[in-house]
């Protein structure tokens, strides 16, 4: 596996890449700092998201998980920019409970680039995984723009 830092007004984000996709994205350092194809056009696509330029991703992504775990991925990456929706509509959608498609998100591993931040509960605001919690979370949104339900 190869690993590289990047730098955001989010936090530090360290990305994992292998065999041509990326696996994860999270807080923190990497232990390396590599360089991949993949690894540099994931760090091109989200300092141009950071600096507002970059609005849809285009990754090799690999979703680890159950094939449950991969449709919520697939719902989330479906939610456009700078738009939410429940954890509910998901779940009706797949045909579940809205509790396991929160459960699902937060087993998200690659949060940002699969857009957890835009589920939202039935109520409005809830937690996020990554690091700084529903602050980062917030931030995202708002960067988006979607975060006029907060004022």
């Amino acid at each position: 596996m190869r690993h590289c830092t990047v730098p955001t007004q989010f936090g530090t984000l360290v990305l994992t890449e292998d065999d041509g996709a990326l696996l994860r994205l999270g807080w923190g350092r990497a232990p390396t700092e590599d360089s991949t194809q993949v690894l540099e056009e994931a760090r091109r696509q989200l300092l141009a998201y950071d600096a507002g330029t970059l609005r849809e991703f285009d990754l090799p992504l690999r979703v680890s998980g159950s094939d449950f775990q991969r449709a919520v991925c697939d719902a989330m990456r479906a939610i456009p920019f700078g738009e939410t929706c429940t954890y509910g509509e998901i779940a009706k959608a797949l045909g579940v409970p809205a509790q396991a498609v929160g459960q699902a998100c937060g087993g998200n591993p690659i949060p940002v680039i699969i857009p957890c931040h835009r589920v939202m509960g039935a109520k409005g605001l809830t937690g996020f995984s990554g690091a700084g919690g529903v602050e980062t979370k917030v931030a995202l949104l708002r960067h988006e723009g979607a975060g006029g339900f907060l004022i």
